[in-house]
């Protein structure tokens, strides 16, 4: 059979792991082939080591039946193979167009030809229905956009082979489907596709065939057509995974949370958030629905205190914490795991074992007279780490920037939820986690819930909004649309209250 792309006994080794354990790899030419496996497996790696972001220390690469070298990305762009990063390489305050030519850049008369590769953007956006302004900065405009952005950087530098890592990480449920599209386009332009995920039912909906990796070892590659999810979940965590959630029936007791009228300017001055109210209780979850960017990070950053209301109040146990500073929520039994893992959530330059600290190095048993006690320090990280699966090479001494996307997550989860806090405020709980790993994090808001915590759970998952809670209120432009008893509603009423097309009777 005929391979477009064939990568024989690779291997690649860090220090205390290895990645790629002589990995084999073959992709046809017109297919979409899917990349499987839990955080940490080695999928990243192995097509870094495609796109020649890594080399590999043995092993071949054959393109279209020709043994090559790819010594650097500038290689692999000259030789038709592109990549989508799951944290998109873009310069913020540069235009679309500006990033796009970056290291490409057409001239005429020794200046800067930005009109000629405007042109040819629009003349990509309108083939392939990408809807991208190439006179638009990078701030302003959406996640899912700047994912669009990258897509068009791959085909304005002609690449047949489109590697995609982790591509719906970061979108809305709208923003998928848009992709879904894309990709089916660019197929029958006769490219290649590499999906790099960890979701099961996008590979079901879109994938021809997927190789499943585990601890950097090839399992096997089927045919997604004769294949289930949860054959393929098996394959990848090594034993057969529960999509059932053990939920018990919830037993709510006293509000621990109460926002009374809660108003939050948004970024553009107008509201952000407007008159919202809302109540959470002692032993139950309740799922904040909506699209991205209808007041959430207002009414998240506003609970934590990123930022002071503009009217109302924030009551914790009846106690208004409306101008508090964020150290004394966490006193007081706030976490927050936050949607922005790098942004909010970690210092990538400190090691595993200070970022698990963070919140609570000023306390004992972590610190005495104003010096670290870094023995407690170490076995606490060591205990946090094997009780949240966090996978690092270097244990808890490695760099928080060296842990893979969905191991950073975890060691996030694992901190918030070992403080044993009163409210957890969950954002994206498990974004950019396998499916074994999301078992894991979900059982594990279960139990906060079962213990008689509090938890505010925020997540463009609609099915993990329905799997986990017991009310779920519903967003729409900065108000609250209606609260629903989770077992009496379904994906098709939330998406159109999500929409604000039809209110749900508050409870």
């Amino acid at each position: 059979m005929d391979y477009i792309v064939e990568m024989n006994n690779i291997r690649k080794e860090f220090p205390g792991i290895v990645a790629c354990d002589d990995i084999d790899f073959q992709v046809k030419k017109g297919e979409i082939h899917a990349l499987l496996g839990e955080n940490g497996a080695g999928k990243s790696t192995l097509m870094n080591i495609l796109f020649g972001l890594y080399q590999p220390d043995s092993g071949s690469i054959v393109l279209r039946g020709k043994k090559t070298n790819i010594a650097n990305p500038n290689i692999a762009n000259d030789l038709g193979i592109g990549m989508v990063h799951q944290h998109f390489k873009l310069v913020h305050n540069f235009t679309v167009t500006e990033n796009i030519i970056l290291g490409l850049e057409p001239t005429r008369a020794l200046m800067v030809d930005t009109r000629s590769a405007s042109s040819r953007i629009r003349e990509l956006s309108k083939r392939y229905n990408l809807n991208v302004n190439p006179d638009a900065k990078i701030e302003d405009v959406s996640v899912g956009m700047q994912q669009r952005v990258e897509i068009i950087k791959m085909l304005y530098r002609d690449a047949e082979i489109l590697i995609f890592d982790e591509p719906t990480a970061v979108l809305t449920p709208q923003e998928v489907q848009e992709l879904t599209k894309i990709m089916h386009s660019l197929i029958d332009e006769g490219k290649t596709i590499i999906l790099i995920t960890h979701k099961l039912r996008e590979i079901m909906s879109i994938a021809d065939r997927c190789t499943v990796i585990r601890w950097g070892k090839v399992i096997g590659t089927v045919s997604v057509s004769e294949t289930s999810e949860e054959k393929l979940a098996e394959m990848m965590v090594g034993r057969k995974v529960i999509f059932d959630l053990d939920k018990k029936e919830a037993r709510p007791k006293e509000e621990i949370l109460s926002l009374e009228k809660l108003t939050v300017n948004g970024k553009d001055g107008g509201h952000g958030l407007k008159s919202f109210s809302l109540g959470v209780k002692c032993g139950e979850i309740v799922g904040l629905a909506g699209v991205d960017g209808n007041g959430q990070s207002e009414l998240i950053e506003a609970v934590i205190g990123l930022r002071k209301p503009d009217g109302g109040k924030i009551l914790l146990h009846g106690e208004d914490i409306s101008n508090l500073s964020i150290r004394e929520r966490i006193e007081k039994g706030v976490a927050h795991i936050p949607e922005d893992r790098h942004k909010h959530g970690l210092v990538l330059d400190y090691t595993v074992q200070e970022n698990f600290i963070l919140k609570n190095y000023y306390q004992p048993p972590f610190s005495a007279r104003g010096l670290l006690n870094w023995d407690t320090i170490y076995e606490h990280a060591e205990r946090v780490i094997k009780d949240f699966d966090v996978r690092s090479g270097q244990g808890v001494e490695a760099s928080a920037r060296s842990l893979s996307g969905g191991n950073q997550q975890k060691a996030i989860v694992g901190r918030e939820i070992d403080g044993n806090p009163d409210l957890l405020v969950a954002v994206q709980p498990t974004r950019g986690l396998d499916v074994g790993a999301i078992e894991y994090i979900h059982q594990r808001l279960l139990e906060q819930r079962d213990q008689g915590k509090a938890v505010l759970l925020i997540s463009l998952e609609l099915d993990e909004i329905l799997d986990l809670s017991d009310r779920i209120a519903v967003i729409y432009n900065g108000e609250l649309v209606g609260i629903v008893d989770a077992d009496e509603t379904d994906e098709n009423e939330i998406g159109l209250m999500m929409a604000g097309g039809k209110r749900g009777a508050a409870v």
